[in-house]
Protein backbone atom coordinates (compact mmCIF):
# COMPACT_ATOMS: atom_id res chain seq x y z
CA UNK A 1 0.00 0.00 0.00
CA UNK A 2 1.18 3.50 -0.84
CA UNK A 3 0.65 6.58 1.28
CA UNK A 4 -0.73 9.63 -0.55
CA UNK A 5 -2.04 12.74 1.22
CA UNK A 6 -1.33 10.90 4.51
CA UNK A 7 -3.86 8.27 3.44
CA UNK A 8 -2.95 4.64 2.72
CA UNK A 9 -4.03 3.75 -0.82
CA UNK A 10 -3.71 0.22 -2.26
CA UNK A 11 -1.33 -0.08 -5.20
CA UNK A 12 -4.13 -1.79 -7.15
CA UNK A 13 -6.30 1.34 -6.85
CA UNK A 14 -3.44 3.59 -7.96
CA UNK A 15 -2.80 1.26 -10.89
CA UNK A 16 -6.46 1.37 -11.90
CA UNK A 17 -6.62 5.18 -11.73
CA UNK A 18 -3.45 5.58 -13.81
CA UNK A 19 -4.45 2.94 -16.38
CA UNK A 20 -7.96 4.34 -16.79
CA UNK A 21 -6.59 7.85 -17.26
CA UNK A 22 -4.34 6.55 -20.08
CA UNK A 23 -7.21 4.57 -21.64
CA UNK A 24 -9.46 7.63 -21.57
CA UNK A 25 -6.75 9.66 -23.31
CA UNK A 26 -6.49 6.96 -26.00
CA UNK A 27 -10.28 6.81 -26.41
CA UNK A 28 -10.56 10.53 -27.08
CA UNK A 29 -7.50 10.56 -29.33
CA UNK A 30 -9.17 7.77 -31.30
CA UNK A 31 -12.45 9.72 -31.22
CA UNK A 32 -10.65 12.74 -32.69
CA UNK A 33 -9.19 10.52 -35.41
CA UNK A 34 -12.69 9.23 -36.24
CA UNK A 35 -13.83 12.82 -36.79
CA UNK A 36 -11.40 13.07 -39.69
CA UNK A 37 -12.47 9.65 -40.99
CA UNK A 38 -16.26 10.07 -40.90
CA UNK A 39 -17.22 13.74 -40.38
CA UNK A 40 -14.60 16.17 -41.64
CA UNK A 41 -11.98 14.91 -44.12
CA UNK A 42 -10.05 18.16 -43.65
CA UNK A 43 -9.50 17.41 -39.95
CA UNK A 44 -5.85 16.52 -39.35
CA UNK A 45 -5.23 14.68 -36.06
CA UNK A 46 -1.50 15.47 -36.05
CA UNK A 47 -2.14 19.21 -36.45
CA UNK A 48 -4.88 19.06 -33.80
CA UNK A 49 -2.57 17.38 -31.30
CA UNK A 50 0.54 19.39 -32.12
CA UNK A 51 -0.69 22.90 -32.96
CA UNK A 52 -4.18 23.18 -31.43
CA UNK A 53 -3.27 21.89 -27.93
CA UNK A 54 -5.45 18.86 -28.60
CA UNK A 55 -3.68 16.68 -26.06
CA UNK A 56 -4.21 19.28 -23.33
CA UNK A 57 -7.92 19.49 -24.18
CA UNK A 58 -8.22 15.71 -24.05
CA UNK A 59 -6.33 15.68 -20.71
CA UNK A 60 -8.92 18.12 -19.28
CA UNK A 61 -11.70 15.74 -20.34
CA UNK A 62 -9.81 12.78 -18.83
CA UNK A 63 -9.40 14.60 -15.51
CA UNK A 64 -13.13 15.39 -15.47
CA UNK A 65 -13.97 11.74 -16.14
CA UNK A 66 -11.58 10.35 -13.52
CA UNK A 67 -12.98 12.85 -10.98
CA UNK A 68 -16.51 11.79 -11.90
CA UNK A 69 -15.59 8.12 -11.49
CA UNK A 70 -14.19 8.96 -8.05
CA UNK A 71 -17.38 10.83 -7.11
CA UNK A 72 -19.38 7.74 -8.11
CA UNK A 73 -17.32 5.68 -5.61
CA UNK A 74 -16.06 3.46 -8.42
CA UNK A 75 -12.54 3.47 -6.98
CA UNK A 76 -13.69 2.49 -3.49
CA UNK A 77 -14.50 -0.93 -4.86
CA UNK A 78 -13.90 -1.79 -8.49
CA UNK A 79 -15.29 -5.30 -8.62
CA UNK A 80 -18.13 -5.35 -11.17
CA UNK A 81 -21.34 -6.54 -9.50
CA UNK A 82 -23.60 -5.41 -12.33
CA UNK A 83 -22.41 -4.43 -15.80
CA UNK A 84 -25.65 -2.54 -16.40
CA UNK A 85 -25.21 -0.43 -13.26
CA UNK A 86 -21.57 0.25 -14.13
CA UNK A 87 -22.49 1.50 -17.61
CA UNK A 88 -25.24 3.67 -16.11
CA UNK A 89 -22.72 5.21 -13.71
CA UNK A 90 -20.23 5.81 -16.52
CA UNK A 91 -23.01 7.50 -18.54
CA UNK A 92 -23.53 9.89 -15.61
CA UNK A 93 -19.78 10.52 -15.53
CA UNK A 94 -19.77 11.22 -19.29
CA UNK A 95 -22.68 13.62 -18.78
CA UNK A 96 -20.61 15.47 -16.18
CA UNK A 97 -17.77 15.82 -18.72
CA UNK A 98 -20.20 17.11 -21.37
CA UNK A 99 -21.50 19.66 -18.85
CA UNK A 100 -17.97 20.95 -18.21
CA UNK A 101 -17.41 21.23 -21.97
CA UNK A 102 -20.66 23.18 -22.30
CA UNK A 103 -19.55 25.53 -19.52
CA UNK A 104 -16.34 26.25 -21.44
CA UNK A 105 -18.40 27.19 -24.48
CA UNK A 106 -20.79 29.30 -22.38
CA UNK A 107 -17.82 31.12 -20.82
CA UNK A 108 -16.50 31.78 -24.34
CA UNK A 109 -13.39 29.68 -23.92
CA UNK A 110 -13.71 27.26 -26.85
CA UNK A 111 -9.94 26.86 -26.85
CA UNK A 112 -10.34 24.70 -23.72
CA UNK A 113 -12.93 22.31 -25.19
CA UNK A 114 -12.83 19.40 -27.63
CA UNK A 115 -14.62 19.54 -30.98
CA UNK A 116 -18.18 18.31 -30.59
CA UNK A 117 -17.86 15.10 -32.61
CA UNK A 118 -14.50 14.23 -31.04
CA UNK A 119 -16.26 14.43 -27.67
CA UNK A 120 -19.14 12.24 -28.88
CA UNK A 121 -16.96 9.56 -30.50
CA UNK A 122 -14.50 9.56 -27.60
CA UNK A 123 -17.28 9.16 -25.01
CA UNK A 124 -18.80 6.28 -26.97
CA UNK A 125 -15.43 4.51 -27.07
CA UNK A 126 -14.92 5.18 -23.35
CA UNK A 127 -18.26 3.52 -22.53
CA UNK A 128 -17.10 0.43 -24.43
CA UNK A 129 -13.50 0.26 -23.25
CA UNK A 130 -13.67 1.04 -19.50
CA UNK A 131 -16.16 -1.71 -18.49
CA UNK A 132 -14.11 -4.28 -20.43
CA UNK A 133 -10.87 -3.05 -18.85
CA UNK A 134 -12.35 -3.09 -15.34
CA UNK A 135 -13.50 -6.65 -15.78
CA UNK A 136 -10.05 -7.70 -17.00
CA UNK A 137 -8.23 -5.68 -14.35
CA UNK A 138 -10.24 -7.06 -11.44
CA UNK A 139 -10.13 -10.69 -12.55
CA UNK A 140 -6.66 -10.95 -14.10
CA UNK A 141 -4.33 -8.02 -13.37
CA UNK A 142 -4.92 -7.80 -9.60
CA UNK A 143 -4.43 -11.56 -9.19
CA UNK A 144 -1.36 -11.57 -11.42
CA UNK A 145 0.27 -8.75 -9.46
CA UNK A 146 -0.60 -10.59 -6.22
CA UNK A 147 0.55 -7.56 -4.24
CA UNK A 148 1.75 -8.05 -0.68
CA UNK A 149 1.95 -11.48 0.93
CA UNK A 150 0.99 -11.33 4.62
CA UNK A 151 1.60 -13.91 7.34
CA UNK A 152 -0.10 -13.47 10.70
CA UNK A 153 1.83 -14.29 13.88
CA UNK A 154 -0.99 -14.88 16.33
CA UNK A 155 -4.75 -14.89 15.84
CA UNK A 156 -6.05 -12.18 18.16
CA UNK A 157 -9.48 -10.60 17.51
CA UNK A 158 -7.75 -7.61 15.91
CA UNK A 159 -5.79 -9.89 13.58
CA UNK A 160 -9.00 -11.67 12.61
CA UNK A 161 -10.76 -8.35 11.94
CA UNK A 162 -7.90 -7.31 9.63
CA UNK A 163 -7.98 -10.70 7.88
CA UNK A 164 -11.75 -10.56 7.42
CA UNK A 165 -11.47 -7.18 5.73
CA UNK A 166 -8.66 -8.32 3.43
CA UNK A 167 -10.53 -11.50 2.51
CA UNK A 168 -13.65 -9.48 1.66
CA UNK A 169 -11.65 -7.03 -0.50
CA UNK A 170 -9.37 -9.00 -2.82
CA UNK A 171 -9.07 -5.90 -4.98
CA UNK A 172 -6.66 -4.55 -2.36
CA UNK A 173 -4.12 -6.97 -3.79
CA UNK A 174 -3.01 -8.26 -0.36
CA UNK A 175 -2.75 -12.04 -0.09
CA UNK A 176 -3.08 -13.85 3.24
CA UNK A 177 -0.67 -16.78 3.39
CA UNK A 178 -1.89 -18.09 6.75
CA UNK A 179 -1.52 -17.94 10.54
CA UNK A 180 1.26 -19.02 12.87
CA UNK A 181 -0.18 -19.63 16.33
CA UNK A 182 0.46 -21.91 19.30
CA UNK A 183 -3.14 -22.15 20.41
CA UNK A 184 -5.18 -25.14 19.27
CA UNK A 185 -8.07 -23.66 17.31
CA UNK A 186 -10.96 -25.60 15.89
CA UNK A 187 -12.87 -22.65 14.48
CA UNK A 188 -12.29 -21.46 10.92
CA UNK A 189 -10.06 -18.40 10.66
CA UNK A 190 -10.87 -15.66 8.12
CA UNK A 191 -8.82 -15.70 4.94
CA UNK A 192 -6.66 -18.71 5.79
CA UNK A 193 -5.72 -21.39 8.27
CA UNK A 194 -3.01 -22.14 10.85
CA UNK A 195 0.08 -23.20 8.88
CA UNK A 196 2.39 -23.80 11.82
CA UNK A 197 3.10 -23.23 15.48
CA UNK A 198 4.98 -20.26 16.89
CA UNK A 199 8.21 -22.21 17.34
CA UNK A 200 8.02 -23.19 13.64
CA UNK A 201 8.04 -19.58 12.40
CA UNK A 202 11.42 -19.83 10.61
CA UNK A 203 10.41 -22.88 8.60
CA UNK A 204 6.97 -21.50 7.74
CA UNK A 205 8.40 -18.15 6.62
CA UNK A 206 11.06 -19.92 4.54
CA UNK A 207 8.35 -21.91 2.76
CA UNK A 208 5.70 -19.22 2.28
CA UNK A 209 8.07 -16.24 1.76
CA UNK A 210 5.83 -13.48 3.20
CA UNK A 211 6.60 -9.81 2.55
CA UNK A 212 5.12 -8.78 5.89
CA UNK A 213 4.47 -10.57 9.17
CA UNK A 214 1.75 -8.95 11.28
CA UNK A 215 2.12 -9.69 14.99
CA UNK A 216 -0.97 -10.03 17.15
CA UNK A 217 -0.56 -12.68 19.84
CA UNK A 218 -3.73 -13.78 21.62
CA UNK A 219 -2.19 -13.30 25.06
CA UNK A 220 0.43 -10.65 25.85
CA UNK A 221 2.16 -13.10 28.19
CA UNK A 222 2.58 -15.49 25.26
CA UNK A 223 6.28 -15.54 24.44
CA UNK A 224 7.20 -14.31 21.00
CA UNK A 225 10.04 -16.00 19.09
CA UNK A 226 12.26 -12.92 19.21
CA UNK A 227 15.41 -14.66 17.96
CA UNK A 228 13.58 -16.09 14.93
CA UNK A 229 11.93 -12.73 14.26
CA UNK A 230 15.31 -10.95 14.33
CA UNK A 231 16.76 -13.55 11.94
CA UNK A 232 13.89 -12.99 9.49
CA UNK A 233 14.23 -9.22 9.86
CA UNK A 234 17.83 -9.41 8.67
CA UNK A 235 16.62 -11.48 5.72
CA UNK A 236 14.39 -8.61 4.59
CA UNK A 237 11.05 -9.66 6.07
CA UNK A 238 9.18 -6.74 7.63
CA UNK A 239 7.26 -6.99 10.91
CA UNK A 240 4.33 -4.84 12.04
CA UNK A 241 2.24 -4.80 15.18
CA UNK A 242 -1.41 -5.51 14.52
CA UNK A 243 -2.52 -2.02 15.54
CA UNK A 244 -0.20 -0.44 12.92
CA UNK A 245 -1.65 -2.66 10.18
CA UNK A 246 -5.16 -1.94 11.48
CA UNK A 247 -4.53 1.78 11.12
CA UNK A 248 -3.30 1.41 7.53
CA UNK A 249 -6.21 -0.84 6.51
CA UNK A 250 -9.08 0.98 8.24
CA UNK A 251 -7.81 4.57 8.43
CA UNK A 252 -8.41 4.86 12.18
CA UNK A 253 -6.44 4.31 15.38
CA UNK A 254 -7.36 1.19 17.33
CA UNK A 255 -8.44 2.14 20.86
CA UNK A 256 -9.57 -1.24 22.22
CA UNK A 257 -6.03 -2.25 23.16
CA UNK A 258 -4.50 1.20 23.42
CA UNK A 259 -1.88 1.55 26.14
CA UNK A 260 -0.77 4.79 27.74
CA UNK A 261 2.87 4.07 26.82
CA UNK A 262 1.80 3.60 23.21
CA UNK A 263 0.56 7.19 23.17
CA UNK A 264 3.50 8.67 25.06
CA UNK A 265 6.23 7.07 22.94
CA UNK A 266 4.49 7.41 19.58
CA UNK A 267 6.64 9.42 17.16
CA UNK A 268 3.60 10.64 15.24
CA UNK A 269 0.82 11.26 17.73
CA UNK A 270 0.12 14.84 18.65
CA UNK A 271 -0.24 17.96 16.49
CA UNK A 272 3.02 19.45 15.21
CA UNK A 273 3.36 23.22 15.68
CA UNK A 274 4.17 24.00 12.05
CA UNK A 275 1.21 21.89 10.84
CA UNK A 276 -1.14 23.68 13.25
CA UNK A 277 0.15 27.07 12.04
CA UNK A 278 -0.41 26.39 8.33
CA UNK A 279 -3.68 24.71 9.20
CA UNK A 280 -4.94 27.98 10.69
CA UNK A 281 -3.55 30.17 7.89
CA UNK A 282 -5.12 28.35 4.96
CA UNK A 283 -8.44 27.84 6.83
CA UNK A 284 -8.80 31.58 7.35
CA UNK A 285 -7.89 32.40 3.75
CA UNK A 286 -10.32 29.85 2.30
CA UNK A 287 -13.07 30.88 4.74
CA UNK A 288 -12.78 34.51 3.56
CA UNK A 289 -12.83 33.38 -0.08
CA UNK A 290 -15.92 31.21 0.53
CA UNK A 291 -17.81 33.65 2.74
CA UNK A 292 -18.13 36.41 0.11
CA UNK A 293 -19.89 34.31 -2.59
CA UNK A 294 -21.83 32.46 0.13
CA UNK A 295 -23.55 35.64 1.38
CA UNK A 296 -26.33 35.63 -1.29
CA UNK A 297 -26.96 31.91 -0.66
CA UNK A 298 -27.14 32.50 3.10
CA UNK A 299 -29.62 35.37 2.57
CA UNK A 300 -31.90 33.07 0.55
CA UNK A 301 -31.63 30.33 3.18
CA UNK A 302 -32.38 32.82 5.94
CA UNK A 303 -35.58 33.88 4.16
CA UNK A 304 -36.62 30.23 3.66
CA UNK A 305 -36.04 29.40 7.34
CA UNK A 306 -37.99 32.46 8.47
CA UNK A 307 -40.96 31.82 6.19
CA UNK A 308 -41.33 28.08 6.80
CA UNK A 309 -41.30 27.84 10.61
CA UNK A 310 -41.51 30.02 13.69
CA UNK A 311 -38.35 30.78 15.59
CA UNK A 312 -34.92 32.36 15.10
CA UNK A 313 -33.07 32.03 11.78
CA UNK A 314 -29.79 30.98 13.36
CA UNK A 315 -29.44 28.15 15.83
CA UNK A 316 -26.85 28.96 18.49
CA UNK A 317 -25.41 26.08 20.46
CA UNK A 318 -22.54 25.78 22.94
CA UNK A 319 -19.85 23.36 21.79
CA UNK A 320 -16.47 22.27 23.20
CA UNK A 321 -13.45 23.61 21.31
CA UNK A 322 -9.68 23.76 21.62
CA UNK A 323 -8.40 22.77 25.08
CA UNK A 324 -11.99 22.13 26.28
CA UNK A 325 -12.91 25.82 25.91
CA UNK A 326 -16.63 26.35 25.18
CA UNK A 327 -17.76 28.48 22.24
CA UNK A 328 -21.00 29.31 20.46
CA UNK A 329 -21.51 27.45 17.19
CA UNK A 330 -23.79 28.95 14.51
CA UNK A 331 -26.03 27.01 12.16
CA UNK A 332 -29.16 27.74 10.19
CA UNK A 333 -32.04 26.42 12.25
CA UNK A 334 -33.16 23.13 10.69
CA UNK A 335 -35.40 21.98 13.57
CA UNK A 336 -38.60 23.35 14.96
CA UNK A 337 -38.14 25.94 17.68
CA UNK A 338 -37.70 24.54 21.21
CA UNK A 339 -37.20 21.04 19.77
CA UNK A 340 -35.42 19.86 22.92
CA UNK A 341 -37.76 21.46 25.45
CA UNK A 342 -39.22 18.04 26.31
CA UNK A 343 -36.39 15.65 25.54
CA UNK A 344 -33.36 17.64 26.68
CA UNK A 345 -30.03 17.35 24.81
CA UNK A 346 -30.16 14.29 22.54
CA UNK A 347 -28.37 13.25 19.36
CA UNK A 348 -30.19 13.77 16.10
CA UNK A 349 -31.47 10.59 14.46
CA UNK A 350 -32.35 9.48 10.93
CA UNK A 351 -35.81 10.77 9.97
CA UNK A 352 -35.83 12.89 13.13
CA UNK A 353 -39.39 14.32 13.50
CA UNK A 354 -37.94 17.52 14.98
CA UNK A 355 -36.40 18.51 11.61
CA UNK A 356 -38.38 20.85 9.36
CA UNK A 357 -38.95 20.06 5.67
CA UNK A 358 -36.48 22.71 4.44
CA UNK A 359 -34.13 21.55 7.19
CA UNK A 360 -33.95 18.06 5.67
CA UNK A 361 -32.53 19.21 2.35
CA UNK A 362 -30.34 21.85 4.03
CA UNK A 363 -28.78 19.08 6.14
CA UNK A 364 -28.60 16.81 3.10
CA UNK A 365 -26.43 19.41 1.28
CA UNK A 366 -24.72 20.65 4.48
CA UNK A 367 -26.05 24.16 3.74
CA UNK A 368 -27.17 24.57 7.34
CA UNK A 369 -23.48 24.71 8.29
CA UNK A 370 -22.61 27.74 6.14
CA UNK A 371 -22.79 30.14 9.13
CA UNK A 372 -19.91 28.18 10.66
CA UNK A 373 -17.66 30.14 8.31
CA UNK A 374 -18.20 32.89 10.89
CA UNK A 375 -16.84 30.54 13.56
CA UNK A 376 -13.75 30.00 11.40
CA UNK A 377 -13.26 33.74 10.91
CA UNK A 378 -13.65 34.26 14.68
CA UNK A 379 -10.99 31.63 15.37
CA UNK A 380 -13.29 29.17 17.17
CA UNK A 381 -13.04 26.55 14.43
CA UNK A 382 -11.14 25.56 11.30
CA UNK A 383 -12.39 24.17 8.02
CA UNK A 384 -11.12 20.67 8.86
CA UNK A 385 -10.90 19.04 12.27
CA UNK A 386 -12.84 16.86 14.71
CA UNK A 387 -16.49 17.90 14.87
CA UNK A 388 -17.21 19.84 18.09
CA UNK A 389 -19.56 18.12 20.53
CA UNK A 390 -21.89 19.62 23.10
CA UNK A 391 -20.61 19.84 26.70
CA UNK A 392 -23.33 17.45 27.92
CA UNK A 393 -22.21 14.75 25.47
CA UNK A 394 -18.51 15.36 26.10
CA UNK A 395 -18.96 14.86 29.85
CA UNK A 396 -20.75 11.57 29.26
CA UNK A 397 -18.34 10.31 26.58
CA UNK A 398 -15.26 11.07 28.67
CA UNK A 399 -16.60 8.59 31.25
CA UNK A 400 -17.13 5.90 28.61
CA UNK A 401 -14.12 6.41 26.29
CA UNK A 402 -10.53 6.57 27.61
CA UNK A 403 -8.48 9.57 26.41
CA UNK A 404 -11.56 11.10 24.74
CA UNK A 405 -10.66 14.62 25.90
CA UNK A 406 -7.48 14.54 23.81
CA UNK A 407 -9.50 15.09 20.65
CA UNK A 408 -9.69 18.69 21.86
CA UNK A 409 -5.93 19.22 21.42
CA UNK A 410 -6.71 20.76 18.01
CA UNK A 411 -9.43 23.17 16.94
CA UNK A 412 -12.67 21.56 15.77
CA UNK A 413 -13.68 21.72 12.11
CA UNK A 414 -16.69 22.14 9.87
CA UNK A 415 -15.80 18.83 8.23
CA UNK A 416 -13.37 16.12 9.26
CA UNK A 417 -11.86 12.69 8.69
CA UNK A 418 -14.56 11.00 10.76
CA UNK A 419 -17.35 12.78 8.85
CA UNK A 420 -16.24 11.51 5.44
CA UNK A 421 -15.53 7.97 6.64
CA UNK A 422 -18.35 7.20 9.05
CA UNK A 423 -22.09 7.62 9.16
CA UNK A 424 -23.81 10.03 11.49
CA UNK A 425 -23.86 8.29 14.88
CA UNK A 426 -26.21 8.46 17.85
CA UNK A 427 -24.71 5.82 20.15
CA UNK A 428 -21.63 5.48 22.32
CA UNK A 429 -20.26 2.84 19.93
CA UNK A 430 -20.61 5.33 17.07
CA UNK A 431 -18.77 7.92 19.18
CA UNK A 432 -15.93 5.43 19.77
CA UNK A 433 -15.60 4.80 16.03
CA UNK A 434 -15.55 8.52 15.25
CA UNK A 435 -13.00 9.08 18.03
CA UNK A 436 -10.72 6.50 16.39
CA UNK A 437 -10.97 8.41 13.11
CA UNK A 438 -10.29 11.68 14.95
CA UNK A 439 -7.14 10.20 16.50
CA UNK A 440 -5.95 9.16 13.04
CA UNK A 441 -6.51 12.71 11.83
CA UNK A 442 -4.66 14.28 14.78
CA UNK A 443 -1.81 11.83 14.34
CA UNK A 444 -1.50 12.61 10.61
CA UNK A 445 -2.37 16.32 10.70
CA UNK A 446 -1.15 17.90 7.45
CA UNK A 447 -2.38 20.33 4.79
CA UNK A 448 -2.32 17.51 2.22
CA UNK A 449 -4.71 15.43 4.34
CA UNK A 450 -6.97 18.46 4.76
CA UNK A 451 -7.10 18.95 0.98
CA UNK A 452 -8.08 15.30 0.57
CA UNK A 453 -10.84 15.70 3.19
CA UNK A 454 -12.19 18.88 1.57
CA UNK A 455 -12.27 17.22 -1.85
CA UNK A 456 -13.99 14.16 -0.41
CA UNK A 457 -16.46 16.36 1.48
CA UNK A 458 -17.64 17.73 -1.85
CA UNK A 459 -18.45 14.17 -2.92
CA UNK A 460 -20.30 13.53 0.34
CA UNK A 461 -22.34 16.72 -0.13
CA UNK A 462 -23.32 15.82 -3.67
CA UNK A 463 -23.96 12.09 -3.34
CA UNK A 464 -24.34 11.11 0.34
CA UNK A 465 -27.72 9.98 1.64
CA UNK A 466 -26.67 9.96 5.30
CA UNK A 467 -26.72 13.59 6.39
CA UNK A 468 -28.62 14.29 9.56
Amino acid sequence: MSRIFRVFVPASVLGLIFSEFLLILLCYIAGSWLVGWFINPDFDLAIFIRDDAGLAKIAVVALCLVSGIYFQDLYATFRIKSLTVLIQQLCLVAGFAFLIQALFAYARHPEWSLPRWAMIFGSFLMLLVLPAWRSFYGSVVVRALAGQRILFLGASPVIQEIASHLAAHPELGIRITGYVDSCDRKEELPGGSIVGKTEELLGVASELKPDLIVVGMTERREEMPMADMLHLRFQGVRFEEADVTFEAIFGRVLTRQMRLSQLIFSADLGPRKHSVFWHSVYSTVIAVALFIPAVPVMLILAIIVKLTSAGPILHRQVRVGLNDAPFTLYKFRSMYADAESRTGPVWAKRDDPRITKPGKWMRRLRLDELPQLLNVLRGDMLLVGPRPERPEFVAALEKEIPYYSYRHCVKPGITGWAQINYKYGDTVQDAIMKFEYDLYYIKNLAVSLDMFILFHTLKVMLFSETAQ
